[in-house]
């Protein structure tokens, strides 16, 4: 997967004055659980690498399904903070891209899948266009989301209601959501 990133990044327009582009740090979940979860997480992160540079990978989480059709198995669950020169949709067309890479196909909403990435955060900045809510829009809802955030970023704030994730983590039902001994 890592041949992709250079067919998924373009040179972003910048200042020809300023030596290093300006970076932004981006939130992004990491799922799976289908064929093996493990390893296509950690190929995303390598991938991911590619794109930014990777400044923190959060604790593997064991979690049940949250919606979808019964019967899925358990995901896989992590997230990273990345540094990256590219915009917020730049990054979510990358994001799309290594997912379709390692196969997955969107066939219906919360069903299983072989790798599942999302941006969740991006700096502090609030966007809703068509394509892209940020922050994701269900982050404070979800302990499979939380708890693996947590641990790379523990008091970022919501940019609208300032909320810090260490507080959203501490009142979400953190059933079925397990840490196992393992980082991302």
């Amino acid at each position: 997967m890592t041949e992709i990133s250079s067919e998924l990044l373009t040179e972003l327009p910048g200042d020809p004055s300023s030596e290093l582009p300006p970076r932004d740090l981006a939130l992004i979940a990491l799922g799976a659980n289908l064929g093996e979860p493990l390893a296509a997480l950690r190929q995303a992160r390598e991938v991911l690498a590619d794109v930014g540079e990777v400044q923190a990978t959060s604790w593997l989480y064991r979690t049940a399904p949250v919606g979808g059709p019964p019967g899925q198995p358990e995901y896989l669950n992590a997230a990273l903070s990345l540094l990256t020169t590219l915009s917020p949709q730049a990054l979510l067309l990358a994001l799309l891209g290594i997912e379709a890479l390692s196969g997955r196909v969107r066939l219906e909403r919360w069903g299983p899948r072989l790798l599942d990435l999302d941006l969740i955060g991006y700096g502090q900045r609030a966007l809703h266009t068509p394509r892209l809510t940020l922050p994701h829009p269900e982050v404070f809802a979800r302990a499979f989301v939380l708890a693996p955030l947590a641990d790379v970023a523990p008091g970022w704030r919501h940019p609208v209601t300032g909320e810090r994730v260490q507080d959203a983590l501490r009142r979400a039902d953190q059933g079925g959501l397990e840490r196992l001994n393992e980082r991302l």
